[in-house]
């Protein structure tokens, strides 16, 4: 089944990619960038910002952003809040212990089996494939509950989600890792006072900072991409974390939206934690924010105070990023992806938010083959225009 998707041949103007091939071996010039290219311009009824929400270029107290000096004071102001509602994160570990065991061959890939430091005393199994092949190459994380699936070893049951081999196939290192502790509803807090998607994306955090200390890796084209539970994870971390040069977010819900279960930000494993007034769910009200089954923890001091993801999406400009659309993030989404664009349109830059659509949750080759084609975009094209070119150092 093909996915929704819009062709906007104007969209390729300018673009001179540089990429490889699906199998990883022999360069095939435009063919990412041709792939990727439709997806950055919205259908005409999604382009400018129409949703609920103010516009990104105005602080909380109402002044307007007017220079790019504001917009880092302003991009400050929206992830000093966001953490200071959903908790500190431990200090960061800059040289997480890393181990790798049990390396074998998966044609032109070696596999690593690897312990990784994620947080202070937590060691987290994962799978490491490294492209036969020298020289520090673009690396991907790839979060989900289980290590194996992203690694592409749990096909049978998984056979669109295992990013991690597919896009090693490709040229990229990648890093498959699980839920922490194995359990994706209780991970081990190891003393962290934050709420569990954001310790989520501390410990991407962790496990950037891990890759980034391999020789095989080069440190300014690092990414991270997940799907469903492994979107909201790489949503998160790439927000909170300018290190993540691009991300790619396969239907997490990109907005709060009571009225979708999967959207779920509510559940007190992701941000509705409260120890003192846990949700007491009841037969046919999971997954729904219900008057026996309330707001709790830092969700409902956000949605009290009237934030929503699309600050998030501010954070990464003018880091690429890649919604990768479902049924939980369908067309219409794209209503809240162009507060995103405006901001990158404020600072210069274009074609930095990208799109595509399908009508079901789960991913698929098509979809999965967009992804890929977005992640060799933009870490491994050679020449494209200044301002789509990836960036690698630190936004301020």
């Amino acid at each position: 089944m093909k996915s929704l998707c819009w062709f906007r041949p104007a969209a390729l103007i300018g673009v001179l990619p540089l990429c490889l091939s699906a199998g990883g071996q022999t360069p095939d010039p435009g063919m990412a960038s041709v792939k990727i290219a439709p997806y950055f311009d919205p259908p005409a009824e999604f382009s400018r910002p129409s949703g609920p929400y103010p516009s990104l270029l105005r602080f909380y107290d109402g002044r307007q952003v007017k220079t790019a000096e504001d917009w880092s004071l302003r991009r400050r102001e929206i992830r000093d809040y966001w953490m200071s509602v959903m908790g500190p994160w431990p200090p960061l570990l800059e040289k997480p212990v890393f181990e790798r065991h049990d390396v074998e061959r998966r044609g032109r890939l070696l596999q690593y089996r690897v312990r990784v430091e994620s947080a202070p005393g937590l060691m987290q199994d994962g799978y490491l494939l490294v492209p036969d092949k020298s020289g520090a190459m673009p690396a991907v994380l790839v979060p989900y509950y289980d290590a194996e699936t992203g690694a592409g070893l749990n096909q049978a049951k998984e056979p669109f989600l295992d990013f991690g081999y597919q896009l090693a196939n490709r040229g990229f290192v990648t890093l498959s890792i699980g839920a922490p502790g194995g359990d994706a509803r209780n991970p081990p807090w190891n003393g962290s006072r934050c709420q569990p998607l954001s310790y989520l994306a501390y410990i991407a955090a962790n496990c950037l900072n891990a890759l980034a200390n391999l020789p095989d890796v080069d440190p300014k084209r690092i990414g991270i991409v997940g799907h469903s539970y492994g979107g909201k994870w790489a949503m998160f971390a790439s927000c909170l974390n300018d290190k993540f040069a691009c991300a790619a977010w396969s239907d997490p819900g990109i907005v709060f939206d009571e009225t979708r279960g999967p959207t779920n930000y509510w559940e007190d494993w992701y941000l509705g934690r409260d120890p003192e007034h846990p949700r007491h769910l009841a037969p046919g009200e999971y997954g729904y924010v219900t008057p026996k089954t309330p707001r709790t923890g830092a969700y409902r001091r956000l949605v009290d105070e009237g934030h929503d993801l699309v600050e998030l999406h501010g954070l990464m400009a003018p880091r690429p990023f890649l919604v990768s659309g479902g049924s939980v993030d369908y067309q219409g989404r794209w209503s809240v992806l162009d507060y995103a664009v405006e901001v990158n349109s404020f600072l210069g830059f274009k074609n930095r938010v990208a799109m595509t659509s399908r009508p079901f949750h789960p991913s698929s080759a098509e979809s999965d083959d967009q992804i890929c084609a977005f992640f060799e975009h933009f870490l491994m094209a050679a020449s494209i225009p200044a301002n789509e070119q990836p960036i690698t150092a630190t936004v301020k």
